[in-house]
């Protein structure tokens, strides 16, 4: 199913007609309107120099994580761990920032361009422990597109 949505992703971030936000939040709407456990998809950005992630474009419930500082939340880890961060059952992380009571679990994926770290994908599910490989492996091709558009 994954897999199917490679070429719609490839399609909205190649429209260079549209602003790279435009895109970006374009992107985040496909992916929670066609996976019925993606409840909340957004990406943070390292917000210049500082220590921290700045909230980008984004699709599902407003959130007031606008800013997260390295090493805070699952958000702020992945931005030091630089590695994908899956989390099956929010309530048993110690480190976990809640959003919104509904949701079950969390997958946090980096972005990278010239092998740096400059944000993530970030998405939240009303659905427990929901997320696979085949998840991690779509969400790093996704990354890998928006990186190219950056």
């Amino acid at each position: 199913m994954l897999a199917s949505l490679k070429s719609k992703v490839t399609s909205i971030l190649s429209n260079n007609a549209e602003s790279v936000e435009n895109r970006l939040a374009k992107l985040c709407n496909l992916l929670r309107d066609t996976i019925d456990y993606y409840d909340w998809v957004g990406f943070y950005f390292k917000n210049g120099d500082k220590e921290e992630l700045k909230l980008g474009p984004y699709a599902g419930e407003p959130t007031d994580h606008t800013i997260i500082p390295f090493g805070k939340g699952i958000c702020g880890q992945v931005a030091v761990s630089n590695e994908n961060f899956v989390v099956p059952d929010v309530a048993a992380q110690d480190n976990y920032i809640a959003c919104s009571i509904t949701v079950k679990s969390e997958i946090v994926v980096p972005l990278f361009k010239n092998g740096e770290n400059i944000g993530q994908i970030d998405i939240d599910s009303n659905t427990p422990d929901p997320f696979t490989e085949e998840d991690e492996r779509f969400l790093e091709f996704v990354n890998q597109e928006v990186s190219q558009i950056l």
